[in-house]
């Protein structure tokens, strides 16, 4: 392939690999809004009140309501409640919208007839039994506003200044009261205060499944068919390009997509979502992962470090319990200590060092050595009377230091040679090993005096125990915040200087 045909290639897969990003994007968009209509879908009944009147009632029925604000003579429902209302099969309660007809109709005749006319007192005595009908039956508790209920009971008393809702409804709603009282005390305190509350209360029918009626399937039936119709296209595709990959498989591969089928448990979408969101380059969920990743790892590496040191510890306070460490046993070889090569590591690393020591050390500390032993030496001949009376006679005064010269630097000679040549002579070599191993042994065999032995445990296995505890106190008191700081900073430094490489 020449060099054209690469760069044609290379554009194709450039474009290909952008239409993909672009059509990543768009589906990953349609996930994002079916999600938000589920969520939305999720919240409505018990955020409906939000959506109908512009609040909520947070305390529900775990407590007592809150008072609420004093909104206008003339409610007006929202075009949210309008539209969705008829999703979730909610519908005005009839017996509360019945009630709430009759008080629009007191309202009308009152202004053309007055409060104490027939028609009015006839609509008042349907009122006052309405009331004693709604405290009977709280036509409110199918849809699980009673707290919005007893809100309606308790202002109805504050406000008439009775003991009971039954005896503050009955004379609230009498000719006698209406006629005395200005009109915010009279019809506009319903209006105005206990009306937003009764318009609350809704009924909701039960499907043959025993569930209420809710037509959100039917909503979400569209995008549940266009995922589905994605999945299986994704699942040949894989199953095509990888060898070796069936069908379960490639489904297997994207599982998290198969959560947007589900018609149960739709709040689970926000996974493949989120994926989808992240795979897309919408959503940069690089530095959520770090984050997550790091508080997990920062608190399991530090129950981990504590465990392994332990443990580690434990076993080797174990061993010496047991005598099973060879400097500290008795025997020889402990019976359970494996040896897999068959040879004394221990002498081995000695005689190793014996030799470095001889080879490559001490020719390099010899005339240090030789200044040592000459200065010794000559400090230890001028005490000598004998040396003091040659120092005085003529020509001899120097006599001394030249012989302190040359004894040390013979001295230091010979040693060096004696000690090499004995690695290099055979007999020497054998001696020179008979004499490490023996050494050893009588070094193993001191040590294993039951004195000596038991002080030597003892004291290793309370510095073990030392360390344990301060190690671990140690740890727990480390910002292992700290040092994942440290180690985020490595790894992108190191990820800088590999861009920069490949730039």
């Amino acid at each position: 392939m020449n060099s054209a045909q690469r760069i044609i290639k290379r554009s194709i897969l450039k474009g290909r690999n952008r239409w993909m990003l672009l059509y990543e994007k768009g589906m990953a968009l349609i996930a994002l809004s079916n999600l938000c209509l589920v969520l939305f879908d999720l919240s409505y009944v018990p955020g409906r009140d939000f959506w109908l009147q512009g609040r909520v009632q947070i305390f529900g029925g775990f407590g007592p309501p809150i008072p609420l604000p004093i909104l206008s003579t003339e409610t007006s429902r929202s075009p949210v409640t309008d539209l969705y209302d008829r999703v979730k099969g909610i519908e005005p309660n009839p017996e509360t919208q019945q009630y709430l007809e009759l008080v629009d109709e007191l309202r009308q005749v009152t202004l053309r007839f007055g409060v104490e006319s027939e028609p009015a007192r006839q609509i008042l005595f349907q009122l006052r039994a309405r009331s004693n009908e709604l405290i009977d039956t709280n036509p409110f508790q199918a849809a699980g506003k009673t707290g919005q209920f007893v809100r309606i009971l308790n202002l109805m008393r504050e406000h008439m200044q009775e003991d009971s809702a039954r005896a503050a409804f009955s004379r609230f709603w009498t000719p006698q009261y209406l006629a005395t009282v200005a009109p915010e005390d009279g019809i506009e305190f319903f209006q105005s205060r206990l009306r937003p509350l009764f318009e609350i209360n809704y009924s909701r029918p039960i499907g043959e499944s025993g569930n209420p009626v809710d037509f959100f399937p039917a909503l979400d039936f569209p995008f549940v068919l266009l995922f589905g119709l994605e999945f299986l296209l994704r699942t040949v595709v894989i199953s095509r390009r990888y060898t070796g990959v069936n069908w379960l498989d490639a489904m297997l591969w994207r599982w998290y997509d198969a959560l947007l089928l589900l018609p149960f448990w739709r709040w689970l979408r926000v996974i493949p979502v989120t994926i989808r969101l992240g795979q897309s380059q919408l959503l940069d969920l690089e530095r959520v992962r770090a984050q997550v990743s790091q508080g997990f790892v920062t608190n399991f590496a530090e129950d981990l470090t504590e465990v392994v040191v332990v443990r580690v510890i434990n076993q080797i306070q174990g061993s010496i319990q047991r005598g099973s460490l060879p400097l500290l046993s008795a025997a020889k070889t402990p019976r359970d200590y494996i040896d897999i090569n068959e040879t004394n590591e221990i002498e081995a690393i000695a005689n190793i060092l014996i030799r470095i020591v001889l080879y490559r050390v001490l020719p390099q500390v010899q005339p240090d050595v030789e200044q040592l032993l000459r200065y010794n030496l000559d400090s230890l001949l001028k005490q000598l009377p004998a040396i003091q009376t040659l120092e005085r006679l003529p020509g001899l005064g120097s006599l001394p230091s030249q012989l302190t010269q040359r004894l040390a630097s013979e001295l230091t000679t010979t040693t060096y040679q004696t000690l090499t040549g004995s690695f290099e002579d055979p007999v020497g070599s054998k001696l020179t090993a008979q004499l490490t191993q023996r050494f050893g042994e009588a070094l193993v065999r001191e040590l294993s005096q039951q004195h000596a032995l038991e002080e030597i445990r003892s004291l290793l296995r309370d510095l073990l125990e030392e360390i344990k505890i301060n190690y671990v106190e140690r740890l727990s008191h480390e910002d292992l915040e700290e040092v994942m700081e440290q180690t985020r900073k490595l790894r992108q430094k190191a990820q800088q200087l590999e861009k920069s490489r490949g730039n």
